[in-house]
């Protein structure tokens, strides 16, 4: 009988702990870390016309960049991703800052399948970001959700790629749109 009360009272204090750090109703959903991956892949905020090799931000990228911080405040976000060039590094620097993490680089080079599978592999769980450009975002999402993703022109800064891995390896894309000023405003 002293066992079975004993037992019982860890089950009500584990019950009572777990109610204690549940979120509120109204409180927004955190990612489930340990149920899978989330990658989020959007393209360099605009371009400043500072330097044609490698610009920075321009003001309003500067601005898409912090609103970035704002789509990832409620995730923890396990790791950032950007190329060597100061547009990606300056779109990917503010999120990353808010989590305590450093940008790491990549090759823009390197195959997007081979890119793609050193995430999955080294990030199986939790959410990262990865600054890219816009003729190599599109398939970054795609080899990661093993589906067609639509080119990005030019002109378009504010499609935001987000693949769900779940715990059995299947992936899902969503896409949503920064909801800024317009994409075009910029360079």
């Amino acid at each position: 009988m002293n066992v079975l009360r004993r037992l019982s009272f860890a089950a009500c204090a584990a019950l009572l702990s777990a109610c204690a750090t549940a979120p509120q109703p109204d409180a927004p959903a955190v990612a489930d870390t340990a149920a899978g991956a989330t990658y989020l892949i959007v393209r360099h905020a605009e371009k400043a016309d500072d330097d044609p090799r490698d610009p920075s931000l321009s003001e309003a990228g500067h601005a898409r960049a912090r609103r970035l911080i704002e789509a990832l405040a409620r995730t923890p976000l396990r790791a950032a991703y950007a190329t060597g060039y100061r547009r990606t590094q300056g779109t990917a620097a503010p999120a990353a800052a808010a989590h305590g993490l450093q940008v790491t680089l990549y090759d823009a080079k390197q195959p997007a399948a081979d890119f793609a599978a050193a995430l999955r592999r080294d990030w199986p769980q939790g959410t990262v970001l990865v600054v890219a450009h816009s003729n190599t975002a599109p398939g970054i999402a795609a080899a990661l959700c093993g589906c067609a993703v639509e080119p990005m022109s030019e002109n378009e800064y504010d499609r935001r790629m987000w693949v769900r891995v779940d715990a059995q390896g299947r992936a899902h894309l969503r896409v949503s749109r920064d909801a800024g000023p317009a994409s075009s405003s910029g360079q």
